[in-house]
């Protein structure tokens, strides 16, 4: 654990009346899957600059997640909202530390994932998540935020790592009228996530290692992941894009692929793993890579509102 995240849980440790606020439960309305108007603006938020872990209740579940303000918090003035998902087996903290999502000036916030069929935390559009409705928990988390903080319901994105990058794909399946984009990152995408039907076109990022073994780029038909490719040829199709990419390279083993008249965009990171990607060892590997994922999830998100 690094010592700046140290730092971070434990000044998020020392302000439980900010976790107290966040938390609430949330109506039992379904899945709304189109932009909500925020009522959370003009009210006074302590701790922030602070990372806290806060509760929300949904579909009768006590669920948890992190949370991040920035430190210049102002209740009068709109701010984008980053969702970052973990992996299977992992934690909001994990994955906090390792998307780097806090410490700027936008609110992100890391769901923790519930313990699935094999006794480890994961996301619904997995074979061994839960029985919950993890769309369902993220609407209704949502919703509760928009109604404590100065959220620009404009600028909502979803992010995240394997199984949670997964997630990411379901959630542009079925909540594409509330996120302004999306980022899956070595996303497992699995068929139990169903059938995707968008209410929109979306704006979508992708990053996948050629060298990831546990979730194939190439795919893997025993347990039903499609290769990258034909999941991305699966966007291209929805969202009506040019079906031949633009293909450049911006650092040495890195491809980017751009598909023309839709906002679909694909990085191929030669030999890397199933990692998020970094310039530096970070929780994932102590090997880095040639690019950082996240300032470039940064700029895509910021290039993109509702």
């Amino acid at each position: 654990m690094s010592g700046r995240f140290r730092r971070c849980a434990a000044l998020g440790a020392a302000v439980l009346g900010f976790g107290t606020l966040l938390s609430g439960t949330a109506a039992a309305s379904g899945v709304v899957d189109h932009a909500v108007a925020t009522t959370g603006c003009g009210q006074a938020v302590a701790g922030a600059g602070t990372s806290t872990t806060a509760h929300l209740k949904s579909g009768g579940i006590d669920r948890e997640y992190r949370i991040y303000v920035p430190a210049r918090y102002n209740p009068h003035r709109r701010y984008p909202l980053v969702l970052s998902f973990h992996g299977h087996k992992r934690t909001s903290q994990y994955q906090e530390e390792l998307s780097g999502f806090s410490g700027s000036d936008q609110i992100a916030v890391y769901p923790q994932g519930l313990v699935g069929t094999d006794g480890e935390t994961a996301w619904t559009g997995a074979p061994y998540s839960a029985s919950a409705d993890d769309v369902q928990f993220t609407s209704d988390l949502l919703t509760s935020l928009q109604g404590q903080l100065c959220v620009d319901p404009s600028r909502i994105y979803a992010t995240g790592k394997s199984n949670g990058g997964g997630f990411v794909g379901v959630l542009a399946c079925r909540m594409a009228g509330r996120f302004a984009a999306f980022a899956p990152v070595s996303g497992a995408f699995y068929p139990q996530g169903g059938a995707c039907h968008p209410s929109r076109k979306v704006a979508l990022l992708d990053f996948h290692g050629t060298a990831d073994t546990t979730i194939p780029y190439t795919g893997n038909p025993a347990k039903g992941l499609p290769s990258i490719p034909d999941w991305l040829a699966g966007w291209t199709s929805r969202d009506h894009c040019f079906p031949r990419p633009l293909s450049y390279s911006p650092v040495h083993d890195v491809v980017v692929q751009r598909w023309l008249g839709c906002s679909l965009v694909h990085y191929r990171v030669e030999g890397a793993g199933h990692v998020w990607p970094s310039t530096e060892p970070n929780l994932d590997s102590e090997t880095p890579t040639v690019i950082d994922a996240t300032p470039v999830i940064r700029h895509f998100f910021r290039a993109h509102r509702l």
